[in-house]
């Protein structure tokens, strides 16, 4: 009886011991889901409506009404080991000066690499620069040695 109970008492330990091991994942930030960023068109929808259709952005751009910026991530700790970033998605919004949204991608986080997931756009161009100001810009880039042989 004493060898049976000893028995249980190991065997219900070493269930304990491994699912003490079981890998914990924590979530942290907001991104909208794809429903949710369907219903905001592009070129359309503006800045005040966002709130409303996807929630209020975890950060915004540094200029105002430059973009709006849905961080999310997700990391896993397994037993003792710290935890680590298995995870992460951001969505960024963009806007024109009118305050209408004119682009929404979504990027992620794949073997430390950022990846584009997603993005629909409604001008072309990256940048808004003129080809004289991306001309006037490089003005101070040149060294003698350039010139030089």
């Amino acid at each position: 009886m004493t060898a049976i109970r000893s028995l249980m008492t190991l065997a219900f330990l070493a269930v304990l011991g491994l699912a003490a091991c079981a890998p914990v994942y924590r979530n942290h930030g907001y991104v909208p889901p794809e429903l949710d960023l369907a219903q905001v068109v592009v070129g359309q929808t503006t800045m005040d409506e966002l709130p409303g259709l996807i929630g209020r952005p975890s950060a915004q751009g540094l200029l105002t009404g430059s973009g709006w910026y849905y961080v999310g991530s997700r990391w896993r700790r397994y037993g003792a080991a710290p935890a680590r970033e298995v995870e992460r998605q951001v969505v960024a919004v963009s806007f024109t000066e009118g305050g209408v949204v004119s682009n929404v991608e979504r990027f992620g986080l794949e073997r430390g690499r950022v990846v584009t997931l997603s993005r629909r756009v409604t001008e072309g161009s990256i940048t808004e620069v003129s080809l004289i100001g991306q001309l006037l810009g490089n003005l101070g880039n040149f060294q003698a040695a350039d010139f030089v042989d």
